[in-house]
């Protein structure tokens, strides 16, 4: 007499009622038969796992895992429980990896299931406790052979905070015209411009003429604009006046009015080492942040150039961020920043902000460089819309 074929959906039932009622030995038994019978479903590996974990067999756990998770490589559920192992093995890199992994896919939901949360937030914790346990490890390596933190460079320190995760990592992204092979550099020390003293001393004078411009209130417009016959930008400062500009040159070419009621600014902005791009560079503006403003992240097109600030009207409450680094804006001292890396600038004030931006040549791009990429961009420029007839 044949035997009846098994009915597997009625078995898995059956196991996930043992599992609801603690009885995990045997939930795991019938997950088994039904894994082992090819018919288990991604969600039934789960369970399997989930049984295995909790009765202390952690490889074969960690086996269910990987079907569940080739299936959906993003399961928060997998992800976390195989950081679990492996902390649990005392793996502090690999644990801190699932669950980093986890956590970085789990911000991608809209939504998430009220029992991840918490498991969620205990592996949040786990990377910092981990992580100021790695930190305190590499501390202890460099004082034991003397090293001086204080005494290297800069960029050391910056690296062991990415290394140790308190810092991001950023990267140059232009918007439009990416030059490769140029260093992914925040921040530029000022102080390695020559012409930088000088117009760092011709602050008072500046802050002067852009008073009379703001008491004015005329020539400034919204610093993002919609471009014609462009899809509208998303930035959220879109045509908003809360962040204008008044430009002294703007695409390539001098606005002369404006000009005229600024002669301090204009004379100290000769010799800079501008662009001179037909319907682009020089392009120089007075930017203006009106309290409790933030500029949201974004990029810059170019990563050729670099942008200046000169603050001329600083409130306190003003800082501005490039890459994984917030500097404070203090009144008349250079910023000089890549805008290719992801920046953004908050006024906490109940003040307006004001600072000088224009655009320089990388000082690491050679002259023939320079010639080469204006070639480049007016021909981008010149491009037509449409074949010449």
């Amino acid at each position: 007499m044949a035997s009846s074929p098994t009915d597997y959906q009625a078995l898995a039932q059956a196991g996930v009622a043992a599992w609801q009622r603690g009885d995990t030995q045997t939930a795991r038994t019938i997950f088994e038969q039904i894994t082992q019978a090819g018919r288990a479903s991604p969600q039934l590996w789960l369970l399997l796992a989930q049984s295995c974990e909790a009765l202390g067999d952690l490889d074969a756990s960690g086996a269910a895992l990987d079907p569940v998770l080739a299936d959906d490589p993003r399961n928060p559920y997998a992800l976390l429980m195989k950081g679990d192992h492996q902390a649990a093995r005392g793996d502090d890199r690999a644990a801190v990896a699932w669950y980093n992994r986890a956590l970085k896919n789990a911000a991608l939901f809209e939504t998430l299931p009220a029992d991840l949360i918490p498991r969620l937030d205990r592996a949040s914790a786990a990377v910092a406790t981990s992580a100021a346990r790695f930190e305190a490890h590499l501390g202890g390596a460099l004082a034991r052979q003397q090293i001086d933190t204080q005494a290297v460079p800069a960029r050391f320190n910056h690296a062991i905070d990415i290394a140790t995760g308190r810092r991001e990592l950023f990267f140059q992204q232009p918007t439009s015209f990416f030059y490769p092979g140029l260093p992914h550099t925040q921040f530029f020390a000022p102080e390695n411009f020559p012409w930088v003293s000088a117009l760092e001393a011709a602050a008072p004078a500046m802050r002067a003429e852009v008073e009379a411009i703001i008491a004015g209130g005329t020539g400034l417009s919204p610093y993002v604009v919609a471009r014609e016959n462009r899809p509208p930008g998303e930035h959220s400062l879109l045509n908003d006046p809360r962040w204008s500009a008044y430009y002294l040159w703007q695409d390539g070419a001098l606005v002369a009015e404006n000009a005229a009621r600024c002669p301090n600014t204009m004379a100290a902005l000769i010799d800079l080492p501008m662009p001179l791009i037909v319907a682009r560079s020089p392009m120089v503006l007075f930017s203006v942040l009106r309290s409790h403003t933030h500029i949201s992240p974004h990029n810059g097109m170019l990563n050729t150039r670099l942008i200046c600030h000169i603050p001329l009207v600083v409130p306190d409450g003003c800082r501005l961020r490039v890459g994984n680094e917030t500097r404070p804006v203090e009144f008349g001292k250079a910023m000089i920043f890549d805008d290719s890396i992801e920046h953004e600038a908050w006024n906490d004030s109940d003040e307006t902000r004001v600072v000088l931006l224009f655009e320089i040549w990388r000082p690491d791009l050679s002259d023939e460089e320079r010639r080469a990429l204006t070639v480049i961009y007016d021909a981008i420029n010149a491009y037509p819309a449409a074949p010449a007839l």
